[in-house]
This record gives C-alpha cells, structure tokens and sequence, in this order.
C-alpha cells in the first residue's frame, strides 16, 4: 500500500525543481549577478548534451533501428499528435489562462520525448529497451531541427523568431548549444565511456545540475519581469488541468494505435512511453535558446507540471504491463506444464 501511495508522490528531483522556483522567487538572481549565471548555465548545458551523446551506445542504436514501424509511430505521436493537441488546448484555453501559460501549453506540445524515463519505465513494463532506447533517442536528435521550426511555424506570438531571427537562425543556435555537445560526446565514446560508466553519480549530478541552473535562470529573469504578479492560483489548476488533458489523450491514442496496427505487447509498452512523454531535459535548454529571458518562466511552468504528471502516470502503467508480463508468463508456463 505505501509503495502505491508513493508512487503519487513528487520525486526529490521535482521537489529540487519546486524548491529552485522558490529560490529564485525570494532571491532572483539580478544586475551583475545575471551574466555569470547565464554563463554557468550555458556551460552546463554543452556538458549534459555532451554526456548525453557519450552515454548513447551505438549497439543500441543499431539494435532498435529495425523498428522502423514503430518508430514512426513514436514520432508521429510527438511532432504530429502532439502539436495538434496544443493547437486545440491553446484555443480552449486562451480565454482563461495567462497568454505566457497559453504559449508555454503549446511550447510543450512541440518538444521531443523524454530519455532516461521512456527507457526506464519501458523496461519496468517489460517493454522492447532496445527499441524504446532507438526511439526516445531519435525523437531527441530529431527534436533539435523539428521543434525549432514548428516553434515559428505555430508560435509567432511568443517573440521566438525576433529573439533568433528566424527559424533557420534558431535550429542554428540548438544545433550549436545541443547537437554538436551531442555529437562530440558521441564520438568520445572509445575514451570517455569507460570513465563515465565508473561515475554514474557524477553524470546524474550533472544531468539534473544543469536543469537546476536553468530552472533559477530563467525564473530569476522571469521574477525580475513580474511574474508572480502576473499569475494566480486559477491560472497553475488551470495549466494543471490542461496538462492533465493532454496525457491522457497522448496515453489513449498511442495505446489505440499500437494495438489497432497489431505490434506485440512488448512494443507497445515502448510506444506508450516515448510517444506520450516530453523531455524536461531538453525543453529547459531549447527554451533558454528559443525565447527572450523575461519568457522563459512562465513558458516552462506547463511542462514543469506535465512533467511530474507523466511520472506518476507511467509509473502507475509500468507496474500494469509488468503484472499482464508476469500473468501472460505464468499461463504460458502453465499450458507448458
């Protein structure tokens, strides 16, 4: 019973995030104090996207690049399904809620999927690893061309093409900031995975360091700007209950078309969590890219909800598939008895 009472609760990584907010609320980072944040911040970003890319196998990749099916399915979920049900949200919800929280609803919808998550919850589900690890990498790589240009296709509002000078300035800039970290990170691989392998802890600190940063950064400009002065108590239900919406429909739409195109349990359970998940991780960053400082806080604040709402929701789901997994193998050795 604690263990499913648990599982509800936030995990310390969104009460550091909570706490941060906070931080930055009391005490926002101002003046002279602005720049060597902004630059820390910066540094730390390069550092998480080159660790991402050196934690990347290729084995891996090769491995799940044969599910081609479903890795289409994985990205039309998040850059087709995904947009589409921003685009209907920020409709519904434009005459209620705050434009900033309307524009960060929509932000989120245009990100790519989660990692570490979609993989671990993938393989508590007794899902396909190899292919979730192919598809939520995929959608990550993808994401740094992809989300740029639907930002300034279906978010002129927001100020992202003035801040960057147009799409192609901002796929530049992420290129820059994200993919090439990546890239480099990945061809280190034959010197660096050995030493990162023996210093997980290290590379947690800094995975979850640099969204730390960014967090107090973008809140810091976002205080400074008026933002608890601009949002209430109405507008964080009402963002909670957008997001809320929007997992729900992600979760049944991916389950219905797994299922309605006959693929297997197992991949299923990949499909289920990298096409109806959205990464944190990389959305932090993109925003300190794509938009002007003084909007970064308030357009993060929807996926900061989403974000422990998916938690809560896959952790629930995970245990479901496992126990069918445990079920489907105890009939099995039961026939074979």
């Amino acid at each position: 019973m604690f263990a499913k009472i648990k599982s509800f609760l936030p995990d310390g990584y969104v009460l550091a995030i909570l706490g941060t907010v906070v931080l930055a609320s009391v005490l926002p980072a101002r003046g002279w104090a602005v720049r060597p944040f902004d630059i820390a911040t910066d540094v730390l970003i390069t550092l998480l996207f080159f660790l991402h890319g050196a934690k990347l196998s290729r084995e891996a990749v090769i491995q799940g690049l044969g599910h081609w099916r479903l890795h289409l399915l994985v990205l039309g979920s998040t850059f087709i399904l995904f947009p589409i049900l921003g685009l209907l949200t920020r409709a519904a919800a434009a005459p209620f809620l705050e434009p900033s929280l309307t524009a960060g609803l929509i932000f989120l919808c245009l990100l790519p999927s989660t990692v570490q998550s979609s993989i671990a919850f993938t393989a508590v589900g007794r899902g396909n690893v190899a292919a979730a690890v192919c598809a939520a990498s995929a959608s990550n790589l993808l994401g740094i061309f992809i989300t740029p240009l639907l930002v300034h296709l279906l978010m002129p509002e927001a100020g992202a093409a003035d801040a960057t000078g147009g799409a192609l300035k901002q796929v530049e800039a992420i290129s820059l900031q994200l993919l090439l970290p990546f890239i480099l990170g990945h061809l280190s691989r034959p010197l660096t995975a050995g030493w990162l392998g023996r210093r997980k802890a290290l590379v947690g600190l800094v995975d979850r360091g640099s969204i730390l940063f960014v967090v107090f950064t973008a809140f810091s400009a976002a205080v400074v700007g008026g933002l608890w002065t601009r949002l209430s108590a109405a507008d964080l239900f009402g963002v909670l209950l957008a997001s809320l919406l929007i997992l729900i429909v992600a979760l049944a739409a991916t389950t219905a078309a797994a299922r309605a195109l006959g693929f297997k349990r197992e991949d299923e359970v990949a499909i289920v969590f990298c096409g109806s998940k959205k990464s944190l991780a990389s959305g932090v960053p993109m925003a300190g890219v794509l938009f002007p400082a003084a909007a970064v806080g308030p357009m993060i604040v929807p996926l900061m909800l989403f974000h422990q709402i998916q938690l809560m929701a896959c952790a629930v789901l995970a245990r479901r598939y496992a126990a069918k997994a445990d079920a489907e193998e105890e009939a099995t050795t039961g026939v074979d008895l």
